[in-house]
């Protein structure tokens, strides 16, 4: 700590900060546009000018280190006319269309020149004009309005990794372009809009929707991928105007991806809002609200029969409480309820967590030298893990290693065309590649989940590479925001088998795919079908029952680092959708009894209180994986080639396919 002055009192800070960081950590703040946290010192915008004892003129405070005994004066007449200077002057080409711009309420140059500005202007020549440049379906640009502070291109180069956009000219002509006309190839790109501190670059799904003074901010969680990244939902009414990131420095950070951003509007596409039952004379589908009779409907189909066969087929997204619920049920009536979930991607019957306390986000800044990245295509898989790992490449030596799957990466990395039977070879050391990987200390290992479609069984490939490196860093990259999870209630994949020993089917939260369709297509059976949207195969189901999103109940999700989340109720169900959770209940209550069989109320407690439980050890994975019970069973490996399970970053799950502005980004790609 060294001391300093500001405004002639003594103050304490850190050694190697800037002056602006030194007056942001004793609470002093100091105006700025081109500055930001997260990207690198430009010192292009002088807003943030200071006076220092015995300098002639005023300097940049982003620029300058903080010395010992240096005295900074940051409100002297001096400085105030300095600052009123610069806002004049980027107020020269700036147009006066605050009225309709989207900017306008939450804009840093409004709010600055109302606070540091002059209330007049001596400039009267005609104004420059830029052309408005193409970003893709997401970014509307109006670039007259820009004032340079090259935000957005530092965010594209160190950030993003997309060389996309520059300053083009110099002088009075300078300008922000892209060099070619083409899209803004990035899954983060949306940040661009949260960085820019005027209305140069904003949201083109959110133009002319709202104000901001007119919306209502909720707090929830990304359900689109396994990241489980922070979100504000600002909403008016009962619509979700646009969803912002919440700062969190364990996970995300300021970042979120596009799908988190921008998928909002699947909440109103193709919604199931009424109850569908299917006529047995015409077969033809007619709507009812009717929710009392529905349930003695299907407590007579139920239970009418005590030998009857009811399959659940269920998604891997499905929130930990309904799971839990299915799971008591179960348990219940193991003779007559059966359930299966419906993808490939959990093949492993793993029921143990690999810890509590590591394996996390925040485990990126230990000091690791190397990561393996096993048949994982993180850049689509998990954008907000990319991110970070792209920042780690940056700031220090730091190599990557693709092995079994190359993809066009973001960063810098080497790629090692090795199958799945060497992959296994190497964690056996017998390759050459695994001195590299078992000498090195703390290494960050990243699994994907092609590779785990290929090993069947009880072995678990995770915990078992954590005993040969126990001080590895070890990240299962999970295609849904549930799928770490999921295993732990030992539910097996479905099979053709299921279908046809079912009496019923009750198809809850399925996405349309091909292998689905194949079960489903000529199945003359029940199929009760519970969803949030419609699809091609609900029409071969005999009701359709409405079911709430994320965004509309209270619901909780484990990410892929084991870290308990839960959303929080921003809107209203939306027609006669309600929550499966209360469904079930409404349905089994009288037969099970919930409150004694509520087996994961330790991850309740976790999440309800999550300081309390920063030093909790892992109990579940304390057998040891060596002996008996792991070797003793039959594990399968299944040696198709390795390949990304996440085709379309764009279109991944039920949510994002129903989703025009996704649909429009997919066919841009």
């Amino acid at each position: 700590m060294i001391e300093i002055k500001i405004n002639n009192i003594n103050f304490l800070v850190k050694k190697n900060i800037s002056i602006l960081e030194a007056c942001k950590y004793v609470g002093i703040t100091i105006p700025r546009f081109c500055y930001h946290e997260t990207l690198s010192v430009a010192g292009n915008c002088r807003m943030c000018l200071v006076e220092v004892e015995n300098n002639p003129k005023p300097i940049s405070s982003c620029t300058r280190p903080v010395e010992n005994n240096m005295a900074i004066f940051v409100d002297t007449p001096l400085v105030k006319k300095a600052r009123e200077n610069v806002i004049e002057t980027l107020l020269l080409n700036h147009p006066l269309d605050c009225p309709i711009c989207d900017q306008g309420g939450e804009c840093d140059l409004q709010d600055q020149t109302k606070v540091f500005g002059s209330d007049s202007s001596r400039f009267f020549f005609n104004k420059r004009g830029v052309e408005d440049k193409n970003c893709g379906p997401l970014i509307k640009t109006i670039m007259t309005r820009c004032i340079h502070c090259t935000r957005c291109v530092r965010f594209g180069t160190e950030i993003a990794g997309v060389d996309f956009l520059g300053t083009l000219n110099r002088g009075t002509s300078t300008e922000i372009g892209s060099y070619t006309t083409k899209n803004f190839s990035s899954e983060i790109s949306g940040s661009v809009i949260d960085l820019c501190p005027v209305g140069a670059l904003t949201s083109k799904p959110y133009a002319f929707k709202a104000r901001p003074w007119e919306l209502k901010v909720n707090e929830t969680i990304d359900l689109t991928d396994s990241s489980g990244s922070n979100l504000y939902v600002n909403f008016k009414e009962t619509e979700v105007m646009r969803v912002l990131p919440k700062n969190n420095t364990e996970i995300n950070q300021t970042v979120i991806s596009d799908k988190a951003r921008f998928s909002y509007d699947a909440l109103k596409n193709f919604r199931l809002q009424k109850i569908f039952i299917q006529s047995q004379t015409d077969l033809k589908f007619f709507e009812t609200s009717n929710w009392p009779s529905l349930l003695k409907w299907l407590d007579v189909l139920l239970f009418s029969k005590p030998t009857q066969k009811i399959l659940f087929v269920i998604d891997e997204e499905l929130d930990l409480e309904s799971l839990t619920l299915l799971k008591t049920i179960q348990n219940s009536f193991p003779n007559n309820i059966t359930i299966r979930f419906h993808q490939k991607s959990i093949l492993t019957l793993n029921n143990t967590f690999l810890s509590w306390t590591s394996n996390k986000f925040q485990d990126l800044k230990k000091d690791s030298k190397y990561c393996f990245l096993l048949s994982s295509n993180v850049r689509l898989e998990s954008a907000i893990l990319n991110a970070k790992l792209r920042n780690k490449v940056i700031l220090q030596t730091f190599d990557v290693f693709s092995l079994g799957q190359n993809f066009h990466s973001s960063f810098p990395l080497k790629f090692v065309n090795i199958s799945l039977n060497k992959i296994l070879k190497l964690f056996e050391a017998k390759t050459s590649l695994a001195s590299l990987l078992l000498k090195k200390e703390s290494p960050l290992i990243i699994f994907g989940t092609s590779l785990k479609k290929r090993l069947y069984g009880n072995f678990n490939s995770l915990d078992f590479l954590k005993k040969i490196i126990p001080s590895a860093i070890v990240l299962e990259i999970t295609k849904s925001s549930n799928s770490t999870i999921a295993p732990f209630f030992n539910f097996n994949i479905s099979s053709t088998n299921d279908f046809k020993i079912a009496d019923i089917v009750c198809a809850v939260n399925l996405s349309d795919n091909i292998s689905l369709r194949k079960n489903f297509f000529g199945l003359k059976k029940e199929v009760i079908w519970f969803n949030t949207h419609g699809s091609t195969i609900s029409k071969k189901s005999s009701i359709l029952i409405p079911i709430l999103t994320g965004f509309e109940t209270e619901t909780k999700y484990i990410n892929l680092e084991q870290r308990p989340q839960k959303t929080l109720k921003s809107l209203n169900a939306i027609g006669d959708a309600r929550d499966f959770k209360k469904i079930l209940k409404a349905l089994y209550s009288k037969k099970v009894s919930f409150k004694k069989e509520y087996s994961l109320n330790f991850l309740n407690e976790i999440i309800e209180h999550p300081n309390k439980f920063k030093t909790l050890t892992n109990k579940l994975s304390s057998q040891t994986l060596l002996t008996s019970p792991y070797l003793k069973n039959k594990n399968f490996i299944m040696n198709y080639p390795l390949k990304s399970s996440l085709e379309d970053f764009y279109l991944s799950n039920l949510f994002t396919k129903n989703s025009k502005v996704m649909a429009q980004c997919s066919q841009e790609v």
